[in-house]
């Protein structure tokens, strides 16, 4: 691949970001969650709130968020809960772990690429290593909103 097809392929994955930013997916509180959580960046102030309600299957039908904070911190928000929609908490999981792995450097497969959608455009932010919690604070504060779910879901 040439450099300008990396420049190419920059500016596609900017554009991706920024039209999260501007115009987030699914923004706006839910009334009556069945999972819901908070999560902040102290370093940077970044803040997120997430729900999600579930079908009687456990497949999320409706997820919703609101916050504050950076560009990437942000989009994060807005393209986890375009890709969580119909999904079981388990897929949620296993997708919110292969995208810290994408975020720590690691190669992943094609078709968990695939399965990244627009979460593969955050791939340039591992360069900055101060910024991958903005990346992952969504995805974190999702993990714990299922982990407690879970615990009291028992």
């Amino acid at each position: 691949m040439t450099n300008t097809s990396y420049d190419e392929l920059d500016d596609i994955y900017q554009e991706v970001i920024l039209d999260h930013y501007r115009n987030p997916r699914n923004q706006g509180d839910l009334l009556n969650p069945d999972l819901q959580s908070r999560g902040f960046n102290p370093f940077c102030g970044d803040e997120v709130v997430l729900g999600l309600e579930l079908d009687t299957n456990g497949i999320v039908n409706n997820v919703g968020f609101t916050g504050q904070g950076c560009s990437i911190s942000q989009a994060a928000a807005s393209i986890l809960t375009d890709l969580v929609q119909g999904k079981n908490l388990d897929q949620i999981v296993q997708l919110s772990q292969r995208f810290r792995e994408l975020m720590r450097g690691q190669e992943l497969e094609d078709n968990e690429l695939d399965q990244m959608g627009d979460l593969e455009a955050l791939q340039g932010v591992r360069n900055f290593p101060i910024r991958i919690k903005c990346a992952l604070l969504a995805w974190a504060t999702l993990e714990d909103s299922i982990s407690e779910y879970r615990s009291t879901s028992l």
